[in-house]
């Protein structure tokens, strides 16, 4: 008698394990000292929306198939092309989010690792005003790759 694992896959080539219907997106607390306060909303949406959209998972409040959790835990505008001089010409912003995923049913696909991404932007933009814009970028990116680490085993 053979026994065998059976995976669901959706329509963008995610693995998603047959068992799990659910998934639960926990609240990305902001940890760091620099970021704005709009960050961990933003984040835990940004992942929420991503899952949603590209899984047939249902979103629960709490006791998922599958759960994200974590924090974001570094935040950094820093100087990336200097001129001759000395004045940057691109700051760049970079986040780092860390993640642990649960998966209540088949531990061996539990991981934990800490996802970092940034973005370039003129200096002489005032960041305030875009800090938004660029949030979305990154967080876009990091959500890739916590959904590829998740469902696509990269």
């Amino acid at each position: 008698m053979l026994h065998s694992c059976k995976v669901q896959f959706s329509l963008n080539g995610a693995t998603i394990p047959e068992f799990a219907k659910t998934v639960q997106i926990d609240f990305f607390e902001n940890k760091t000292t620099l970021g704005p306060p709009t960050m961990a909303p933003l984040f835990s949406e940004t992942l929420r929306d991503v899952v949603s959209r590209q899984t047939p998972l249902k979103l629960f409040k709490s006791n998922g198939d599958l759960v994200f959790e974590g924090t974001i835990s570094d935040f950094q505008i820093t100087p990336v092309a200097i001129q001759g001089n000395d004045k940057a010409a691109q700051s760049r912003l970079s986040i780092t989010v860390f993640v642990k995923y649960s998966c209540l049913k088949k531990a061996q696909l539990n991981f934990e690792d800490r996802f970092t991404r940034f973005t370039d932007f003129p200096a002489t933009d005032n960041f305030q005003n875009r800090q938004d814009e660029l949030m979305r970028e990154v967080f876009r990116q990091i959500t890739e790759d916590i959904f590829n680490r998740a469902f696509n085993n990269w």
